[in-house]
């Protein structure tokens, strides 16, 4: 038993020595070739080129049918409204049509009871306009049509796509700085991109806020509108990336 005992204890000790030759090994690897990971986060800012609203329309009446007459009449004079705005028909999309019943809430000896008096029907349009100037001339023109309720607007960038190629060459370009800057510290004389890993945001929005550099796009932004006193002002949305990379220090 005391010489199995030893033969066991011989085959770890060897098991140990092996395995820390090989991560010495590792170790001495890495310290000839070290590897930099960087996260480079870029931002642009413009003003919004387009926006969105959700508009509905209710109507009531004591049957379901005349509710709902009542109600597509209703919407197809704000339909022809938005279309007159120059909205076009691709930009125009129902969301969803409601009939739900209406109450009416007494109060009988102390209680409250409810009493059928009829349904309310409405019908939600979603629609999208590319000129922001015009914004406050559209909305009175959506009131004065019959929206009853109006929601937005929604700012948004159309094609962010080039924006976020601008961000990706500056976040490259900032990545291959700071890894080389990185590397003349550690008395090395340059570096070698190994991966670049892009994060995915799932927001649905083009407002990217991060702690990153906010930078101008190269190209001009839209004109701000030209109305003075508007209620509603644009700002600026941000449209951005965020970089993974990785660089090996060479001598």
């Amino acid at each position: 038993m005391k010489f199995r005992r030893v033969i066991i204890a011989a085959l770890l000790s060897s098991m140990s020595v092996a395995g820390f030759a090989q991560n010495f090994g590792s170790i001495e690897e890495m310290a000839r070739t070290p590897v930099i990971t960087l996260r480079i986060s870029e931002t642009l800012r413009t003003p919004p080129d387009q926006a969105s609203l959700s508009i509905s329309t209710e109507s009531k009446a004591p049957t379901a049918a005349a509710a709902l007459a009542a109600n597509k009449a209703k919407t197809e004079r704000l339909i022809a409204a938005i279309r007159a705005a120059g909205i076009l028909e691709k930009d125009i999309q129902t969301q969803g049509v409601n009939i739900n019943p209406d109450y009416r809430y007494d109060q009988v000896n102390g209680r409250g009871t409810q009493r059928l008096i009829g349904y309310a029907a409405s019908n939600s349009v979603r629609i999208k306009t590319r000129q922001i100037d015009r914004l406050s001339n559209l909305l009175d023109a959506l009131a004065a049509a019959g929206a009853d309720r109006i929601y937005g607007p929604n700012f948004e960038i159309a094609e962010p796509a080039p924006l976020r190629l601008e961000a990706r060459k500056r976040a490259m370009v900032r990545g291959a700085a700071e890894a080389s800057e990185y590397a003349a510290n550690a008395g090395f004389a340059r570096v070698r991109l190994l991966s670049v890993e892009e994060g995915v945001s799932e927001r649905s929005s083009d407002i990217i806020v991060t702690g990153s550099r906010v930078g101008s796009p190269s190209a001009p932004p839209p004109p701000m509108p030209e109305r003075g006193g508007d209620a509603i002002q644009l700002g600026q949305l941000e449209t951005g990336v965020m970089l993974t990379l990785q660089y090996r220090m060479e001598r």
